[in-house]
């Protein structure tokens, strides 16, 4: 591919490296509006990737993160990132979990947009985690891996007919009110008395109830006046037609009432209540009460399994379909690590789940990489990407930490013997600079280590999350709307040292680049660029000047 932007009208002048505003932002027919504001003392930098030596870091690639929505409107922020860096990263943007919806629709709109605009000016994209353990489309995930419909058998339960029972006193359960069994149209019948307190009496009880069930529950029942009336099954109100949820009967003939419910939390004893108020009497003539049992099944492991690597391929087709073999760099798999639980070799585990789908848990962990990078690469293939081009890393934060890094090697180790395609490690950065000077040598000490940790792996190594917060002596974080401008130098000295260490410590040909998180500051100095806070211009702060002396080895 083109680089971002071709620099038109470059000239050396008094020693110095010049260019028009216009001509950072021109690539053959395409114009990035508006120019970050260039003011002194930095206003005749070039855009920074000009000053990385491409003879000698052929591999190098400066990246800056952006999110898609801040890009696609072709504003401020989208031209300082064409402008000066080599490609753009989405973070999470590009991820399932905002691309696909509960039903399974993939949304590549934004996607599809952003690429074609890189197509049209000679652009690049590191592509957003394939998978991870956060931002996936759990709602998808959930809903195909959800129990299975069966088919099941109505299960009888009690019935009780009350002409088969004396008329007198009635046997069953009367929480208030009057009932009895009585003589009425030609046979006997439950009567549920009316009164000036509403009558609660129930009509059938004593079964077992199976807190999952749905309960059928069906009596016949006459009246003769209006009537409204409440029922309770097992604890839990059943609501009805009629007003305030009551259930109504009309006079005239016997009435089939059909009452569906679940028992409430806790209780294990079924019955079906009526609570008659201020009406007539009520009549019941029988009832009968049973359930149809749950008619789902939790998926075996083999359908979850199946289920899942449908789901991965899916995705993926998705993915590589939108792609077309323009993005050739991604992070395979997202900060696969545990934070504390451990192997029996000393290791730290992958991050597993008991509430949520992690791919990892139904994949297998020694298995998880193999597998999505076979299914990725083969519809990267497919949708005709190029495969000596494409690229797979591995992202994970905290590698300063030894047993962090030893913990991730292992893990890269038993993939790549899986044969998982794995071509290097995205290092998450989370440096802050120190006025303390024990505290800042002791950083220092740590970022050489990790970069010489992660030389030794043999693999490609990118630095992201590229942000450096600034903290005073007594470790308290130093705002950018108060760092003074000798604070500035001191943070941009330490930018330019990262970048140095890395460009020194990791061989030429392992260098896949380093990514900028923030273009501008934030409430934290980490920007290359200071936002004015009238004009809400960009100004280039001495943070892009270290960038510039760095990348030209200065």
């Amino acid at each position: 591919m083109k680089r971002l932007i071709r620099n038109i009208t470059f000239m050396l002048a008094a020693g110095a490296l010049v260019a028009s505003c216009a001509d950072y932002n021109v690539t053959d027919d395409f114009r990035a509006e508006p120019d970050p504001t260039f003011v002194e003392p930095y206003k005749d930098l070039a855009p920074v990737k000009t000053y990385i030596d491409r003879a000698k870091y052929p591999n190098l690639s400066l990246g800056a993160t952006l999110k898609v929505a801040d890009f696609n409107k072709q504003e401020l922020a989208h031209a300082a990132a064409v402008t000066n860096f080599d490609d753009i990263a989405f973070g999470t943007s590009l991820m399932s979990g905002t691309i696909i919806n509960s039903k399974g629709v993939m949304n590549f709109l934004d996607m599809k947009d952003l690429l074609d605009h890189m197509d049209e000016i000679g652009g690049e994209v590191f592509g957003s985690p394939i998978v991870a353990n956060a931002n996936q489309a759990d709602d998808w995930l959930n809903t195909l891996t959800a129990p299975i419909e069966v088919q099941v058998e109505y299960v009888e339960g009690k019935a009780v007919n009350f002409n088969e029972q004396p008329v007198g006193p009635y046997s069953g359960t009367i929480d208030k009110g009057n009932a009895e069994i009585v003589s009425y149209d030609g046979q006997n019948v439950l009567q549920i008395a009316s009164g000036s307190k509403a009558g609660q009496v129930r009509i059938i009880e004593g079964f077992e109830v199976d807190p999952l069930a749905t309960y059928t529950t069906t009596f016949w029942a006459k009246v003769d006046k209006d009537a409204s009336f409440t029922i309770t099954f097992s604890g839990n109100k059943i609501t009805g037609s009629g007003t305030d949820g009551k259930w109504t009967l009309k006079p005239g003939k016997w009435t089939k009432v059909v009452v569906e419910g679940r028992s409430a939390e806790g209780v294990t004893e079924g019955y079906l209540r009526i609570e008659n108020g201020r009406n007539a009497p009520i009549y019941i003539q029988k009832v009968e009460v049973g359930y149809y049992p749950d008619n789902h099944r939790p998926q075996t492991v083999q359908e979850r399994t199946d289920t899942i690597n449908y789901a991965l391929d899916a995705w993926c087709d998705g993915l590589m379909k939108i792609n077309e073999g323009r993005i050739t760099s991604f992070d395979l798999i997202d900060e696969p690590l545990d934070a504390k639980a451990e192997l029996e070799n000393g290791m730290l585990d992958l991050k597993h789940s008991t509430d949520k789908i992690f791919w990892q848990d139904v994949l297998g962990s020694e298995n998880y990489a193999p597998a999505v990078s076979r299914v990725a690469r083969e519809n990267y293939e497919e949708y005709g990407g190029d495969p000596a081009q494409l690229r797979f890393f591995i992202s994970e934060t905290g590698l300063e930490t030894q047993k962090r890094f030893e913990s991730l090697k292992y893990w890269i180790g038993v993939w790549d013997n899986r044969g998982a395609k794995i071509d290097g490690i995205n290092a998450k950065l989370n440096l802050t600079y120190s006025e303390n000077p024990q505290t800042q040598a002791a950083t220092e000490a740590s970022l050489n280590t990790l970069l010489e940790n992660l030389a030794s792996t043999g693999k490609l190594i990118r630095l992201s999350n590229f942000d450096i917060k600034y903290q005073d002596a007594s470790g308290a974080n130093v705002a950018a709307k108060d760092i003074s401008e000798a604070q500035r130098q001191q943070l941009a000295d330490f930018y330019g040292h990262v970048i140095k260490s890395y460009m020194n410590k990791i061989p030429h040909d392992k260098q896949a680049g380093i990514c900028k998180g923030n273009l501008a500051d934030t409430s934290d100095p980490v920007g290359l660029w200071s936002i004015d806070s009238k004009s809400k211009d960009w100004v280039r702060t001495a943070t892009y000047k270290a960038f510039c002396d760095a990348l030209s080895g200065k």
